[in-house]
């Protein structure tokens, strides 16, 4: 069964009532945008109401992506004027603090590019599996001087370390699947035909278990790693404040004009493109 959110860019398939499916489904490039947040906010908001469901796995329908960064084509008072979430934060960073906070054993299962955005809810996850041959992560935003808004400094020092941490967000590399699993980016990272099984098979034990017990565990663990939401709230005003700055206008629009949200090679190999912004 399946849950087709408006046009679909966000859908629930239930495996069962314990084991639900949420799949981006927004072709090309899987962009998230100011019209992505309401129906992501529907199927974080069943995450955190629904009385059955124990694990959720979120995964890509679209080749080549798990989900990209911010829509750039939308002017930015579209995101900035939508009012703020149940925790007080600005919407976005709201849902990913839901996310980790819901009774519910959250997986993200990465197949294609998961830059920005994407590696923003992988982090925000409760485990993160990886293909080693099509995963490719990173937090890009450097590249077009930006600042990252959705609380991977925070997140990824507490994952990966402080050093590993800058690596990451100073250099706007991508990070494979090998190398991410090496730097604790991801759990594990799959040869990619054996990744689907792996996920099916630790997303269905979990399923099977007490859902009491797993939201004790889970609370428990929070405790001693979820950062607190001020400091996502710094993160987002930062980069809120970022996309203003004159450089980064004239970046962004360079990049646009390679052909970024529209050619398929800007979004794919979107670290070398960025690099040649500076050069």
């Amino acid at each position: 069964m399946s849950l087709h959110n408006g046009d679909a860019q966000v859908r629930i398939d239930y495996i069962s009532p314990s084991h639900w499916r949420v799949i981006f489904d927004h072709p090309p490039f899987n962009i998230f945008g100011p019209d992505t947040i309401p129906k992501l906010n529907a199927v974080v908001t069943s995450m955190e109401t629904d009385p059955y469901v124990k694990v959720v796995v979120f995964e890509s329908a679209v080749a080549g992506f798990f989900m990209t960064h911010y829509d750039f084509v939308p002017p930015l008072e579209a995101t900035t004027e939508l009012a703020n979430g149940p925790t007080g934060l600005p919407p976005l960073p709201d849902m990913l603090a839901r996310i980790g906070r819901a009774p519910v054993i959250s997986i993200a299962k990465i197949r294609g590019r998961a830059s920005g955005v994407g590696s923003e809810l992988a982090l925000a996850s409760d485990m993160r599996f990886a293909s080693n041959e099509g995963a490719l992560l990173s937090q890009w935003e450097i590249g077009v001087g930006l600042v990252p808004g959705g609380g991977p400094m925070t997140r990824l020092s507490h994952l990966i370390g402080r050093g590993r941490a800058m690596e990451v967000l100073t250099s706007g590399n991508d990070i494979d699947g090998a190398l991410a699993e090496r730097y604790g980016y991801v759990n594990r990272s799959f040869p990619d035909g054996e990744l689907d099984a792996f996920v099916d098979s630790i997303a269905t034990r979990i399923a099977s278990f007490d859902k009491h017990s797993l939201s004790v565990i889970k609370q428990h663990v929070n405790a001693a790693t979820l950062p607190p939401d001020s400091a996502l709230a710094s993160e987002w005003d930062a980069f809120i404040t970022s996309v203003g700055r004159p450089v980064a206008q004239e970046k962004i629009g360079r990049l646009m004009e390679l052909g970024l949200q529209e050619s398929g090679d800007v979004e794919a190999r979107l670290g070398y493109h960025t690099a040649t912004l500076w050069r």
